[in-house]
């Protein structure tokens, strides 16, 4: 109980701007790893927010009876006499009744509707939870069905259920970045470039919460890339800033282009930004970046509603698996990028030096 008291508390301090910029870093990590409490803050928001409703209003009636007392209602009634109407005789007789009743159902309606846009939200996490834990089991968040086997592997077509997605190189010595969902329960791995090479990959590093996986190119046909022409970036990105990816919704390499709508992802998840940027099927695992060919984060999915936004992993947790990976398991330390080549390019020249560093990421299960 006292924990609850607790943890309450530190949450109105949060949705209240109260807590130190430390102490709301470290709060947002365990809103975002403890999804109780995601919930709880959630469910709090929603009630200061009917509590603020709810004080706007009895304001208003404040308002309405100190004007109601300020009129001379005796003396005005007694110039014009009895009102021959029947409903303000009623009124007059019985106003007390009819005001403790209108402020009953004043309440009553409040309840109600704060009751169903909690219902409305709850519904629509639902749906896309569902269709989250759907995507793990048949791979259909973000990522298509790839109908011809790697040309590297020709037992490959032998397999049934071939899924591919989108992925991006993180270092120059063949480490490659892309979404857990993506390769979750495959048998076998393919990273196809853009000249329609595959080669084949292994995971090295993987994080489902954060639905991030790491793999490393390990095919002798494979070379080193030059250096990478963009960097991962440190710091945050504001609303509003454009951004764009590329990926793989179908057999060539497909851009999108948009803005940060909201620095949080679904339901507010930190870890994530929102983003109003056109993806579909085969986009999971794609790059964000923006104008200044900084990676600023990842394609991970989208709102399964019609008009329903995209989201992408933010580049400081990318940064934080790849800082965190054991340097024992590793051939070779993951090397990031320092130097940016993108800055200062027209948009069509920064696509034509990112597509070499973008790959479809091919899966396939027995």
């Amino acid at each position: 109980m006292r924990r609850d008291l607790e943890l309450d508390a530190i949450i109105e301090d949060y949705l209240n701007g109260k807590l130190s910029a430390a102490e709301q870093e470290a709060f947002e990590q365990l809103r975002s790893n403890d999804p109780e409490v995601d919930e709880k803050v959630v469910s709090h928001k929603l009630f200061l927010e009917a509590m603020g409703e709810y004080a706007a209003q009895r304001e208003l009636l404040d308002k309405m009876d100190q004007i109601h007392a300020d009129m001379d209602v005796t003396g005005l009634s007694a110039k014009l006499g009895p009102h021959p109407s029947k409903i303000v005789n009623f009124w007059r007789r019985n106003r007390m009744g009819i005001a403790v009743a209108a402020s009953f159902i004043l309440l009553c309606s409040m309840v109600v509707e704060n009751y169903l846009r909690q219902s409305k939200q709850v519904g629509s996490y639902e749906q896309l939870d569902r269709k989250i834990e759907k995507v793990k089991r048949s791979q259909d968040n973000l990522i298509r069905t790839v109908n011809s086997a790697a040309a590297a592997d020709p037992e490959a077509s032998l397999k049934p259920g071939s899924f591919g997605g989108t992925g991006f190189a993180i270092s120059a010595n063949g480490y490659v970045l892309t979404n857990y969902h993506v390769i979750s329960g495959a048998d076998s791995l393919y990273l196809q470039n853009n000249n329609g090479d595959s080669f084949r990959a292994t995971p090295v590093f993987t994080d489902s919460q954060n639905d991030i996986a790491i793999l490393k190119i390990d095919d002798k046909n494979f070379s080193a890339f030059a250096a990478l022409p963009y960097t991962l970036k440190k710091g945050k990105t504001g609303i509003g800033e454009v951004v764009y990816t590329l990926g793989f919704p179908k057999d060539d390499a497909v851009l999108g282009e948009g803005y940060v709508s909201s620095v949080t992802g679904f339901n507010s998840d930190s870890i994530q930004y929102q983003v109003a940027v056109p993806v579909n099927p085969g986009n999971s695992g794609g790059p964000l970046l923006d104008n200044s060919g900084n990676i600023v984060g990842m394609i991970s999915g989208k709102d399964n509603r019609p008009d329903g936004a995209a989201f992408a992993v933010k580049s400081k947790y990318i940064l934080e698996a790849i800082n965190s990976i054991p340097a024992d398991s590793l051939n070779k330390k993951i090397a990031v990028s320092k130097r940016n080549l993108l800055s200062g390019l027209k948009r069509t020249q920064q696509v034509e030096k990112l597509q070499d560093y973008v790959f479809m990421v091919k899966v396939y299960k027995d």
